[in-house]
């Protein structure tokens, strides 16, 4: 039997989304653990804090660094960055799944300067990276849509997958946003991989292709366009699904209303075409990174993300990580949090801890200040936990 007198040990599960801009999900986690694990090194006989370490994804960037954490192999391969240049892209594999994201393929992380082209981006690189998967023979390939420098459509992807988009004059287009206007004929060249693989989209992007609440009207503006740019990818787009129907893929204007088409610049579309199945992205990651198993053997789950809010509350991986919790207490770490306390109950949380209560610079862009602050924040719920 323990002693009633026996140190305390916690054993925490600290299992946090990416602070965007910022820090990854694993340098989140490990800032965490470091503050947590002082408090408890220098506690002696007092108790001790165990930290099991979950970095998260929820389909957008930092998807593959999260597949690789739980155990997939990374495999790097060049692809077609957002204008073209070459870029060392990773993709995860276990020997039946691939993980292959947006972010790192053709993301606006990736843009050239960090020069929004809101025209000319293509998403031909995750295109490449999809094909290189294939390669591998997976049973099925996830496809982590978020944080896409394009809107063309996923013309880029498809031209890469088989697809060739012809100008009126029978030459070949690249696949941008701005080319989307001159498809005059779609042929498709058959890949049988594309039959013989599953593919999946992690998402939790609900937006259509077209309109006002379209991939080019609520995503283009952080993608640089402006009125006339979002008009004339809106327009561009019309065209692609209508030429994608008259070649034959008598989906296609169906696809394009479909919840979710309009995710990372239209490539939920592209995906859509392709068969691939839609699931929650925050639900999927959580499923297959083994979250359940996971925090069985945990006593306290430490998540968070850049910020809590609103749209945290409508399904972010926060609040699917603490739907998850079986009743465990939550405590929450944020850049910032918008949600008062009194709603705190919402998600089950018991703690909510940012660093914008530690700090009053701007840590959203400086990652150095946001590590040093998320140990601060180790040290006081290893503190408040012994």
């Amino acid at each position: 039997m323990t002693s009633p007198t026996a140190p305390k040990t916690v054993r925490t599960l600290i299992a946090p989304d990416k602070f965007k801009g910022s820090l990854t999900a694993g340098e989140v986690a490990e800032a965490l653990a470091a503050g947590l694990r002082s408090v408890s090194d220098a506690s002696g006989k007092a108790g001790a804090v165990r930290c099991e370490l979950l970095p998260l994804a929820d389909g957008g960037d930092g998807s593959v660094d999260a597949a690789v954490t739980s155990g997939f192999t990374r495999r790097c391969y060049t692809v077609a960055g957002p204008t073209g240049q070459p870029v060392q892209a990773s993709i995860a594999f276990d020997g039946t799944t691939a993980v292959v994201e947006v972010a790192n393929t053709c993301g606006l992380a990736l843009l050239p300067n960090g020069k929004l082209e809101p025209l000319n981006a293509s998403s031909r690189g995750f295109g490449e990276a999809v094909l290189f998967a294939l390669s591998l023979n997976p049973a099925r390939v996830v496809m982590a849509l978020g944080g896409s420098a394009s809107t063309d459509g996923g013309m880029g992807m498809l031209t890469a997958l088989g697809y060739r988009f012809l100008d009126a004059e029978g030459r070949q287009l690249s696949g941008s946003g701005k080319s989307l206007a001159q498809i005059h004929a779609v042929e498709r060249t058959g890949l049988p991989e594309l039959d013989e693989t599953d593919f999946i989209v992690a998402s939790d992007v609900h937006n259509p292709l077209l309109g006002r609440q379209g991939a080019p009207a609520v995503f283009g503006p952080q993608k640089g366009a402006g009125t006339e740019e979002i008009t004339a990818l809106n327009d561009g787009l019309a065209h692609y699904v209508s030429k994608l129907a008259e070649a034959g893929d008598l989906r296609a204007e169906a696809l394009a209303n479909h919840e979710g088409a309009g995710s990372a610049g239209g490539l939920g579309f592209a995906c859509l075409l392709l068969g691939a199945t839609q699931v929650s992205g925050a639900d999927y990651f959580l499923d297959l990174l083994d979250f359940n198993t996971r925090k069985d053997s945990c006593d306290v789950v430490i998540t968070g993300e850049g910020s809590i809010d609103e749209q945290t509350l409508a399904g972010k991986l926060p609040a699917a990580v603490a739907r998850r919790s079986g009743g465990r207490p939550i405590i929450a770490v944020a850049g910032r949090s918008l949600l008062p306390r009194e709603r705190w109950a919402e998600m089950a949380l018991s703690r909510v801890y940012t660093l914008a209560d530690y700090t009053d610079r701007d840590s959203a862009r400086d990652p150095a200040l946001s590590a040093a602050l998320l140990r601060r924040i180790g040290q006081d719920i290893a503190a408040g936990l012994l």
